[in-house]
């Protein structure tokens, strides 16, 4: 989150034109879609979050469950706000890797085994995201008004804000859908003391999540693990992008289900039908080769620390700590390895043999999985 400063005198030019100019120029610099709301309590989304909070349904989960009455009242954010000015950021650019589950443990293949990650962050989406935010500001800067950017911020819940703007409505599996476009986006805001609100009313849909989904229950369905057993309510207990962030052990009745994620979950977005009609509408370009979208196991086995955080480091990592990537590797490692690959096996006694129980409970399992038993035994 950034304050940016105030110009010395504000400019009687606002209403329409100023509320104009702000959308279009977030639609030129690459935003999908632009609303406008006022920036007054999300009273909904803090129902919400007190309510899963309670039922234990955030899995210990921090960021916007923290302190709810903070993340949704953006006069915390900035005294005397007046709008919000909500962003989302295709990033339908990545074309999504091969569909989970993965192939059974114990096949062989010439190919070294790869990990998979979640569509959004084969690379850095949230910098040009911010980048278009913070010029948004300082136009509204220029015209003499106060502007804070919030974007992937335990600040303010950005799905709240965004439905409130108008922008889609709460599928089952409690994204945000951009009608005809679907939930490939990141989403982000900017709040300002200036009046944007009062011209560009939006006429947001219900709040109950999954009211524009009609009887389809496809993203649920697709669940690997049930998490979302209620529609428009994540479990995050069992919720796989969760479970690969949070710290601690994997809760061992999970680890199949993970297949060869290192890092996200796409499983429900990629069931939608919404998304697969955009998609097809229009087409994305295959991922750039310096993208993440795959991840060689054994070579992310095969760093240090630094070298998994230096590479990795835009990743939700509890603590910054290399420990929990190579954990998830591990998982995936069991879920998709050879226990014939000699390499396999050279990854897993390193893993064996390391100092942190955590690693050495996760290479046991994942050499047990490949039938390995003689390794996890020596390991233990």
């Amino acid at each position: 989150m950034l304050d940016t400063a105030a110009a010395p005198t504000r400019s009687s030019d606002t209403g329409g034109r100023l509320a104009s100019v702000v959308v279009g120029q977030g639609m030129a610099e690459g935003l999908a879609a632009v609303g406008i709301a006022p920036a007054e309590e999300l009273s909904e989304a803090r129902r919400h979050l007190v309510e899963r909070r309670r039922r234990g349904l955030h899995a210990g989960m921090q960021f916007t469950y923290r302190n709810p009455d903070r993340s949704t009242d953006p006069q915390r954010i900035l005294p005397g706000a007046r709008s919000l000015v909500v962003g989302a950021w295709g990033y339908e650019r990545e074309r999504p890797g091969p569909a989970e589950p993965a192939p059974a443990p114990g096949h062989a293949s010439s190919a070294r085994p790869t990990g998979s990650v979640a569509r959004y962050s084969h690379r850095d989406h949230y910098g040009p995201l911010r980048r278009t935010l913070h010029s948004m500001a300082e136009t509204l800067v220029a015209h003499g008004w106060r502007a804070t950017v919030v974007c992937d911020d335990n600040a303010l819940v950005d799905r709240a804000a965004a439905h409130r703007a108008g922008l889609g409505w709460f599928g089952k599996n409690t994204l945000l859908l951009l009608p005809g476009l679907g939930s490939w986006f990141l989403l982000g805001s900017v709040v300002t003391d200036a009046p944007l609100w009062e011209v560009d009313k939006p006429t947001a849909a219900p709040m109950e999540h999954g009211s524009g989904c009609g009887r389809c229950t496809r993203c649920r369905d697709a669940c690997p693990t049930g998490a979302l057993d209620e529609p428009g309510v994540l479990d995050a207990r069992r919720c796989l992008a969760w479970l690969l962030q949070a710290p601690g052990p994997i809760p061992p009745e999970f680890r199949e289900a993970l297949g060869r994620r290192v890092y996200g979950c796409d499983a429900c977005q990629q069931a939608c039908p919404i998304n697969q009609v955009a998609g097809r509408r229009h087409p994305p370009p295959p991922a750039e080769a310096d993208g993440d979208g795959e991840v060689d196991l054994l070579a992310l086995l095969e760093m240090d620390d630094g070298e998994i955080v230096a590479r990795f480091g835009r990743f939700y990592i509890p603590g910054r700590e290399a420990r929990y990537l190579r954990r998830n590797a591990l998982v995936a490692l069991g879920n998709v390895g050879d226990g014939s690959d000699p390499a396999t096996v050279t990854a897993l006694r390193r893993a064996l043999g390391h100092p942190d129980p955590l690693i050495v409970e996760h290479a046991s399992w994942a050499a047990r999985r490949l039938g390995r038993d003689d390794l996890a035994r020596r390991g233990t």
